[in-house]
């Protein structure tokens, strides 16, 4: 898939030769799934071949990743704010980290991308053609790989760790406890992620696996996918 093509209007002009051989690969997957983890072990595989990585994920932007998570502790931020916030995030991320390391030939690791903010927004009320034009300034990645996991296992992983207030849904009014939102909340989210599959190309990934064993397969598919001379 061409690199340059973003998924709707951008701002964004960029000559194809711009990116190659600069890669973006997102790991894609709800609260819990295993996302941080798999990029962790996967940074260094790819620096270990010569390839030069650098990773992102949702909240990192510099210019309003703190405030988002200042704006999260109250538990008073809106679906609309949340939106907002989070789409900034991005478009700071995107054109101040992801574009300049993809022109410098960098290998691009996203933990999470456009998807769950969709899935999340739309869960709370969003209409779809609204937000989905919003990260319409998204570039297309070379790959997604969605990390795929039943809610039952979801929440035997998440019990030992406890459940957040966001992850569960709880601004939602789900559920009487936090449990009880968890699931209907992760239930929500996994159904918004099935619906993308196919529309964004998701490759899926069966997270129900060992550590190893996802990050075998994951390994596999990044390198049918890598440039020549890393």
């Amino acid at each position: 898939m061409t690199k340059s093509i973003f998924y709707g209007t951008s701002n964004f002009e960029l000559d194809p030769d711009e990116l190659v051989p600069g890669r973006l690969f997102v790991i894609e997957g709800t609260d819990g799934v295993g996302r941080s983890t798999q990029i962790t072990l996967l940074r260094p595989w790819l620096e270990s071949m010569g390839f030069a990585v650098v990773d992102t994920g949702l909240r990192r932007s510099p210019l309003v990743g703190k405030g988002i998570d200042a704006a999260k502790i109250g538990h008073t931020m809106g679906p609309l704010t949340m939106d907002l916030f989070y789409a900034t995030d991005f478009a700071d991320r995107l054109e101040n980290l992801i574009l300049p390391a993809l022109r410098a030939g960098f290998i691009v690791l996203t933990d999470r991308y456009i998807y769950s903010l969709i899935a999340r927004a739309v869960v709370r009320g969003a209409e779809r053609d609204w937000i989905e034009s919003v990260y319409g300034l998204a570039l297309v990645p070379d790959a997604v790989f969605y990390l795929s996991l039943d809610v039952p296992t979801l929440v035997q992983r998440i019990v030992p760790r406890g459940f957040d207030y966001w992850e569960s849904g709880m601004d939602m009014r789900l559920g009487e406890d936090l449990y009880e939102s968890f699931v209907a909340y992760q239930t929500r989210i996994l159904k918004q992620f099935d619906r993308m599959a196919a529309h964004y190309r998701f490759q899926k990934i069966d997270a129900n696996r060992s550590i190893p064993q996802v990050n075998g397969d994951l390994q596999r598919r990044i390198a049918s996918l890598l440039p020549t001379g890393g």
